[in-house]
C-alpha cells in the first residue's frame, strides 16, 4: 500500500485535489478552442476514455472567449491555460472556467498579476503554477542552469507572489522533458510545499517513448506518494494520454482500472494472441473496474493466470478456453473468441446489476 503524502485540498469545479482525494487524470484537447464544436467533441472522447480535468490553450481572445460556451456543454472540469496575457487570464475567469494554469512571472507586471488572483480569488478558482525546465527565469539559469533546484526556486518567487496576497488555492507543477531532473524536482517540492502537485513529463515524445519517459518518471514519484493529479504529454492522440494515465495508476494500485494481462507470445503459441490481446485492451477500455482479463497463448502459464482473473483465454491450435473465476467454462474457435468473452462479460454485468463491479456505461 502506498502512503500518500498529505498535501492542503483545492477544489477544481466539483473534483477535490490533494488531501486523501484520488490521484486525478488529466490531459489537453488540441484543437482550437474558439472551435467550440470541435473542442467540446474531443473532450467528449476525453471524459469517456477516463480523463477527469481538461485543460485547454487560450492563445487568443476569440478562445477565452469560447470558453463559457465549451463549459456549458461538458460535464469536467475546464481549465484555461494562460500564458502572456493577462487580459485573457479574466475573460476566462468572467466565462466561468474552473481552474487558470499561469506562470504570474509571464503575464506582466506586478499589479496585471495582483488583478487575476484577486479575481480568483473573489471567485474562488484555484490556480496552477507551472514551472517548466525550458522557461525559467534568466537569473536563475544563470546561476543553477536548468536543475530540480533552479525549479523549485523559480516556483517560491511565484508562490510568493499569490501568498503575498492572501490566495492560496494554487497547485504546483515541475515539468522537465529530462526525466531523473523531473524526478528530483519534484521530489525537492515535496520536501518544501504543501500544495497539490500536478505530476508530468513535459515533451515526454511520441506514443511509445512518451509513455515509457512518463510510466518511469511519474510511477517513480508516484510510489514515493508523491502526486496529487498528473498528464501523460505525448505527441499523440491526447486520448492515449488518459489510457497511460490509467494504466499507470493501475500498476500502482492507485485506481480500480479494468486490467488485461497478456502473456509475450513464444513459440508455444498457437494461436494469434497479440490480435486477441488489442482487440480484448481496445473493447476493455469501455468497462468499468475492478476487473482483471487475462489473454494467454498457450497452456504453460494460461491456466495459472485464468485461476487468477475475472474472465480469462487460454490459446491452441484454432480454438480456446473461456474461463470465468478461474474455472473452465468452455472451448471457442479462435475467430469467436473475443465475442464470446465480451458475451460472457455482458451477462456478468446484468447479474450484479447497472452498478455492478462489471458496468459497462
Amino acid at each position: 500500500m502506498i502512503r500518500r503524502r498529505e498535501t492542503r485540498q483545492v477544489r477544481v469545479g466539483q473534483l477535490t485535489l490533494g488531501g486523501n482525494a484520488p490521484v486525478r487524470i488529466q490531459s489537453m484537447t488540441n484543437t482550437f478552442t474558439r472551435d467550440v464544436a470541435a473542442t467540446v467533441a474531443q473532450i467528449d472522447q476525453l471524459t469517456g476514455a477516463g480523463c477527469e480535468i481538461v485543460r485547454v490553450a487560450c492563445a487568443v481572445e476569440e478562445d477565452a472567449r469560447a470558453l463559457g460556451k465549451i463549459k456549458a456543454r461538458i460535464q469536467v472540469p475546464l481549465v484555461a491555460d494562460i500564458h502572456f496575457s493577462h487580459r485573457f487570464a479574466l475573460i476566462a475567469l468572467e466565462e466561468g472556467v474552473d481552474k487558470l494554469r499561469i506562470n504570474p512571472g509571464n503575464i506582466g507586471s506586478r499589479d496585471r498579476i495582483e488583478e487575476v488572483v484577486l479575481k480568483a480569488k473573489e471567485r474562488k478558482i484555484p490556480i496552477r503554477i507551472g514551472i517548466n525546465s525550458g522557461s525559467l527565469e534568466k537569473d536563475l539559469m544563470e546561476k543553477y542552469g536548468p536543475t530540480p533546484e533552479a525549479m523549485v526556486e523559480s516556483a517560491k518567487r511565484q508562490i510568493r507572489i499569490l501568498e503575498d496576497m492572501g490566495f492560496s488555492d494554487t497547485v504546483i507543477s515541475l515539468k522537465s522533458s529530462d526525466v531523473p531532473a523531473m524526478i528530483q524536482a519534484y521530489r525537492l517540492a515535496s520536501q518544501t510545499f504543501d500544495y497539490p502537485l500536478h505530476l508530468g513529463v513535459t515533451e515526454a515524445g511520441t506514443l511509445l517513448r512518451g509513455s515509457v519517459y512518463s510510466a518511469v518518471g511519474l510511477g517513480t514519484l508516484l510510489q514515493e506518494g508523491i502526486g496529487d493529479t498528473l498528464r501523460v504529454s505525448l505527441t499523440a492522440d491526447p486520448v492515449e494520454e488518459v489510457k497511460v494515465a490509467k494504466m499507470i495508476l493501475e500498476a500502482l494500485e492507485l485506481k480500480e482500472c479494468v486490467r488485461v494481462i497478456s502473456c509475450p507470445t513464444c513459440g508455444r503459441a498457437e494461436i494469434d494472441v497479440v490480435k486477441l490481446a488489442r482487440e480484448v485492451e481496445d473493447r476493455a477500455m469501455k468497462l468499468k473496474g475492478p476487473l482483471t482479463i487475462s489473454v494467454m497463448g498457450c497452456s504453460v502459464n494460461g491456466p495459472g493466470e485464468a485461476h487468477r482473473s475475472d474472465f480469462g483465454i487460454t490459446g491452441g491450435k484454432d480454438k480456446g478456453m473461456i474461463y470465468i473465476d478461474g474455472k473452465q467454462l468452455r472451448v471457442v474457435d479462435e475467430k469467436d473468441l473475443v465475442d464470446e468473452l465480451f458475451k460472457e462479460i455482458e451477462k456478468r454485468r446484468e447479474l450484479s446489476g447497472a452498478a455492478g463491479k462489471f458496468d459497462i456505461p
